[in-house]
């Protein structure tokens, strides 16, 4: 939970920002579109190589679980991107004008024009992609990151039941996700006013 805490908090700021790029324009654009696809099309575990030998022969040397988060947050900070720009395009050049028109500044007009509606429109999908960030840092056991799927390798090693390991490991993702599922439910309930009145956080 640790692990994926952080990488979703860093993920989803890197992943505004880049889908602010993404809109700008000009060469900010082009480089945000060319780190989002070339994140989306390939792997998880390829990316996570990448970072821990790209740094180690660079002469950083990163424990396992830096390296993990910096992975995971580089990977989901690309689809965060992606459904950010989709709520930003959602917004009708209207509302921009008419924020202008009671003028707010340039970072009310972002938050309270922009981002906050849009995060509303696309919540439901980064809820998801939180959680499914989270099942995938499993991956990075292949690392040697101490995480729940590293400790059931571990166990199955020495106790030589590795289906009785991984059922239990099957069980714990599943009351994460539903936990995680819960907590996202409640912070959409804080966050905006209108899901709460609907009672459609999620």
């Amino acid at each position: 939970m640790e692990l994926a805490g952080v990488a979703t908090v860093a993920g989803f700021v890197l992943g505004t920002l880049c889908a602010v790029g993404l809109r700008s324009g000009g060469g900010m654009a082009r480089l945000c579109s060319i780190y989002v696809e070339a994140i989306r099309n390939t792997p998880l575990l390829v990316q996570i190589f990448l970072v821990y030998f790209g740094l180690a022969s660079l002469g950083l040397r990163l424990s396992a679980f830096v390296v993990a988060v910096l992975a995971l947050t580089i990977n989901v900070a690309a689809y965060t991107a992606e459904i950010m720009r989709a709520g930003l395009d959602s917004i009708p050049p209207g509302q921009i004008e008419a924020g202008e028109c009671l003028g707010l500044s340039r970072v009310q007009l972002y938050w309270h024009v922009l981002l906050l509606p849009a995060m509303e429109r696309v919540y439901p999908a980064l809820a998801s992609q939180f959680v499914l960030l989270m099942l995938a840092s499993s991956v990075c056991s292949q690392i040697s990151a101490e995480e729940m799927t590293a400790v059931a390798n571990h166990v199955q090693s020495e106790t030589f039941r590795p289906f009785e390991a991984f059922i239990v490991l099957a069980g714990l993702y599943i009351v994460l996700s539903v936990l995680m599922r819960a907590v996202f439910w409640l912070l959409g309930l804080a966050l905006f006013p209108r899901r709460r009145r609907l009672g459609t956080a999620l």
